[in-house]
C-alpha cells in the first residue's frame, strides 16, 4: 500500500504488515496503508480473513507523539478503527513485543487477537496526561470487563499475554505472531465463527451496570495515588460511560474529554516530561561514535544504605554485584537489610515469591577493596568526607583493573578533587544514586574535567541499563538536584525567623504538589545530621540548633519540627516548638508577622529557579529539560508541573524575576536578585525553553 504497509494475499488470507521502526508508531503514513489495505482486501472477493502483523521487534507500541498540536491529517485513528470494525470479513490482530496506546485501540477494532507470549498489552495515556482518544476507554472495558479495564486504563500499567487470554482480552498465544494470526484466521474462517465486535458487545457490563460498586470500589483503588492529577479521573469518568451511554454518545464524550485534556496544562507538563527524560540520556559535547565500555561485573563500596540500594538495583536488572566492607558486622548486617528489603516486597506481591533468593545470589558479600580487582565499573558509597572519599579512590588505583570506571557516589563533593589522587583520572566520574537506591529512578551522572567520554557514556548506557533515568552534570558544590535545594532550605529557614510555622510551609508545599514540606522532609533524615555538620563547618542555624540541643532530632527521636506519636511517622504540629520559634526570634531581636500563603510558594520556588538558571549560565546542565529530569526523578516534584524551569516559563520569567527582586529587598538577601540569565530572559520576552531551541 505504501512504503510502510504492504498487503500480501496467502491464497484466502489477506496478510497487512506495518514496518515503520522502531516501534510502528501509527504515524499518518501507517493510518493510511492499514486504512487502504483493509479497504482493499476487504473488497477482494478471494479474501475470506485478514490478519494485522507487524514486522520488526513489536506491534504497533503507540501513537506518534510528534504529531501532537499539529493538523491531524486523514485518515485518523478513530477512521482506521472503523474501517476495521466494519469490514465484513474476519480480522485478526497479531501481537508480539507491545501493543499500547493506539497499537491496542486498533486491535480493539479487530474482530479477534492473538498474541506471542511475551506480548504487553495497555493504554498508557494517562502517563502522558491523557485518556485513549480512539475508543479504548469503551472498548476495553468491553474486552475484560469495567473492573480490569479502568484498572488498566488509569493506572495506564500493560498487563502479559497470559493475563489477556485469562480475561478475554486475546483469543490464544501463538508462537509466531503473524503464522500463528493465520492459522487462526484459517480456523475462523473453517468454523464460520460470528466476528465479535466490541462496540456491540455488553455481555461483561451487565454485572457492573446490576451493581454499581464493581465499578466505583476498582476506579477508587485504581485511583488511590494519583493525588493533583487531571487524566487519571477522566480516564475512570470515561470508563464509566460504559455503564450509562450509548456506545456512540460515549465515544463522542470520550473525544470531548481528550481534547480537554490534550489542550490543558497538566498534559502539556506531562509531555514535556516524557520527551525531556529522553532528551537527557543523549549526552551533550561527547564524539559521534563513542562507545560504552562493557560491564559485566560491579563492585560497590559500602553495604550502608546506599550501597545496599545501589547493589539492590544492579541485582534487580540481572547484573552480578560484588558489595565490600571493611568489616565482617557491617558486610552482615548490610545483606541481612537487603535480605529483609526483598522479602518483603515479595510478601505483599511486588516480585515473584522466588526473586529474592535469585537477587541475593547475583550480590556477593566480601571485605577488603582489593576484591574490585575483576569489576569493570566500581560505585564508592562510603561517607560524604572528602578524606574517606580519597583513601578509596587511593586503593581503588591501585587494585582495579586497567579502563575500569571509578564512580563516587557522592551528593556535594568535587569529582576533580578525588580524581586527582588517582593516576587514572579519565576513568572518574560521580554517580549520584538518590535514597532510597534501589526505589528512586534519577542518577545524576557528574563529568569531571578529564573524565573520558566513553567512560562518561558506559554510566548513562549503564543507568538505563538498571532502569535509572541518567541527568549529566558538571561539577559543583552539590551539582544541580541539592545546590537547588540548598536556596530552598535557605528560605524556608528564613520564613520561620519572619513569621511562618512549619506546619504552613509544609502545607504550602505539599499542596503545590511535592511529597513532602522542608521541615517534614528534615524529620524524616534526622536533624542531627545536619547539626553536625554545621559544626564541623563552624555555622549556626538558631532554629535548627535549638531544637537540637533539646533533643528534637526528628522522627526517630519521636519529635523535631514536629511531635510524633508512638509508632506513627504522621506528623503532628506542636505548641513547644512554636514557643521555641518564637523565644529564638526574641532572643535575636526579630519581630515576627503574618507571612501569606503565596509569599511562601514564591519563596519555596522562585529561588531554586533562579539558582537553576545560575547553573544553566555556568554550564554544570547543559539543558533547562535535564534539570527538570533531576526534579522529577530525584525530588518528587509533580510530574503534572513538568518540572522548576518548565513551570517557571508557565509561570513567566518577568514574574518571577520582579518577585525575587521585590524579596531581595524585603528580606535584605542579595542571593535572591535575578541571576543575569534570568534577568536577560525575563527582559527579552523569552522563555527557559528558548534556550533549547536556539541551541
Amino acid at each position: 500500500m505504501n512504503d510502510v504497509v504492504k498487503l500480501e494475499r496467502h491464497d484466502v488470507i489477506a496478510v497487512v504488515t506495518v514496518n515503520s521502526p522502531p516501534v510502528n508508531a501509527l504515524s499518518a503514513a501507517v493510518r493510511r496503508g492499514i486504512f487502504e489495505s483493509i479497504k482493499t482486501a476487504a473488497a477482494d472477493p478471494e479474501v475470506q480473513a485478514i490478519v494485522l502483523a507487524c514486522a520488526g521487534r513489536t506491534f504497533i507500541a503507540g501513537a506518534d507523539i510528534t504529531e501532537f498540536g499539529k493538523p491531524p491529517q486523514s485518515p485518523s485513528l478513530n477512521e482506521v478503527i472503523a474501517e476495521i470494525e466494519n469490514c465484513g470479513k474476519p480480522v485478526i490482530a497479531a501481537i508480539h513485543g507491545t501493543a499500547l496506546g493506539g497499537g491496542l485501540e486498533i486491535t480493539l477494532g479487530c474482530h479477534f487477537r492473538v498474541a506471542t507470549k511475551e506480548a504487553k498489552l495497555g493504554l498508557p495515556e494517562v502517563k502522558l496526561g491523557l485518556l485513549p482518544g480512539a475508543g479504548g476507554t469503551q472498548r476495553l472495558p468491553r474486552a475484560v470487563g469495567p473492573e480490569l479495564g479502568v484498572k488498566m486504563i488509569v493506572t495506564g500499567e500493560p498487563i502479559g499475554a497470559a493475563e489477556a487470554l485469562k480475561n478475554g482480552l486475546i483469543e490464544e498465544i501463538v508462537e509466531g505472531p503473524a503464522s500463528g494470526a493465520e492459522a487462526f484466521a484459517r480456523k475462523v474462517v473453517a468454523e464460520k465463527r460470528p466476528l465479535r465486535i466490541l462496540r456491540n458487545d455488553d455481555s461483561k457490563l451487565a454485572a457492573a451496570r446490576a451493581d454499581r460498586s464493581i465499578f466505583t470500589n476498582a476506579a477508587a483503588a485504581a485511583n488511590k495515588k494519583n493525588r493533583g492529577l487531571e487524566a487519571p479521573l477522566a480516564c475512570a469518568e470515561a470508563v464509566s460511560w460504559t455503564l450509562d451511554l450509548p456506545f456512540d454518545e460515549a465515544m463522542k464524550k470520550e473525544r470531548e474529554s481528550f481534547l480537554r485534556l490534550v489542550a490543558g496544562d497538566q498534559s502539556k507538563a506531562q509531555r514535556y516530561a516524557f520527551f525531556s527524560e529522553r532528551e537527557a540520556a543523549k549526552v551533550q559535547n561527547v564524539p559521534e561514535g563513542v562507545k560504552p565500555r562493557p560491564v559485566e561485573r560491579v563492585a560497590i563500596i559500602g553495604a550502608g544504605t546506599m550501597g545496599g540500594g545501589i547493589a539492590m538495583s544492579f541485582a534487580n536488572a540481572g547484573i552480578p554485584v560484588t558489595l565490600i566492607e571493611t568489616g565482617e558486622e557491617q558486610l552482615k548486617r548490610g545483606m541481612g537489610i537487603m535480605q529483609k528489603n526483598y522479602d518483603a516486597t515479595a510478601a505483599r506481591g511486588g516480585i515473584p515469591a522466588d526473586a529474592p533468593a535469585k537477587r541475593m545470589a547475583l550480590i556477593t558479600g566480601v571485605v577488603g577493596l582489593e576484591n574490585v580487582k575483576d569489576a569493570d565499573l566500581i560505585i564508592e558509597a562510603v561517607f560524604e568526607t572528602m578524606a574517606i572519599k580519597k583513601e578509596v579512590f587511593t586503593a581503588l588505583d591501585a587494585y582495579a583493573k586497567p579502563g575500569a570506571v571509578l564512580a563516587s557516589n557522592t551528593s556535594y563533593l568535587n569529582i576533580d578533587e578525588i580524581a586527582q589522587v588517582t593516576k587514572r583520572p579519565q576513568d572518574v566520574l560521580g554517580m549520584h544514586f538518590f535514597s532510597p537506591a534501589n526505589v528512586m529512578k534519577l542518577c545524576e551522572i557528574v563529568r569531571a574535567d578529564k573524565t573520558a567520554p566513553d567512560a562518561l557514556v558506559t554510566a548513562v548506557a549503564v543507568a538505563r541499563r538498571i532502569a535509572k533515568v541518567p541527568a549529566v552534570v558538571g561539577v559543583a558544590d552539590g551539582f544541580v538536584g541539592n545546590r537547588m535545594l540548598a536556596a530552598r532550605s535557605k528560605q524556608s529557614e528564613k520564613l520561620l525567623f519572619e513569621g511562618a510555622l512549619p506546619q504552613q510551609v509544609d502545607a504550602v508545599v505539599t499542596k503545590f504538589g511535592m511529597p513532602m514540606g522542608p521541615f517534614a522532609m528534615g524529620d524524616l533524615a534526622g536533624l542531627d545530621i545536619g547539626w553536625r555538620s554545621r559544626k564541623d563547618r563552624g555555622i549556626t542555624s538558631p532554629i535548627a540548633d535549638a531544637l537540637c540541643e533539646a533533643g528534637r532530632f526528628g522522627q526517630k527521636a519521636g519529635k523535631g519540627y514536629y511531635k510524633y506519636e508512638a509508632g506513627s511517622r504522621a506528623p503532628v504540629p506542636d505548641p513547644d516548638v512554636e514557643k521555641l520559634i518564637d523565644d529564638t526570634c526574641k532572643s535575636l531581636g526579630l519581630t515576627r508577622r503574618i507571612v501569606s500563603d503565596e509569599e511562601i510558594l514564591e519563596r519555596m520556588m522562585y529561588p531554586m529557579i533562579n539558582e537553576g538558571a545560575r547553573i544553566l549560565e555556568e554550564k554544570v546542565a547543559s539543558r533547562p529539560s535535564d534539570i527538570d529530569v533531576i526534579w522529577l526523578y530525584g525530588y518528587g516534584w509533580p510530574i503534572y508541573r513538568g518540572g522548576p524551569m518548565f513551570y517557571a516559563d508557565q509561570v513567566g520569567l518577568k514574574h518571577v524575576a520582579e518577585r525575587l527582586s521585590f524579596y531581595a529587598k524585603q528580606a535584605n538577601d542579595p542571593s535572591l536578585e535575578p541571576s543575569a540569565l534570568l534577568k536577560r530572559l525575563a527582559d527579552e520576552g523569552k522563555t527557559f525553553a528558548s534556550l533549547a531551541k536556539s541551541a
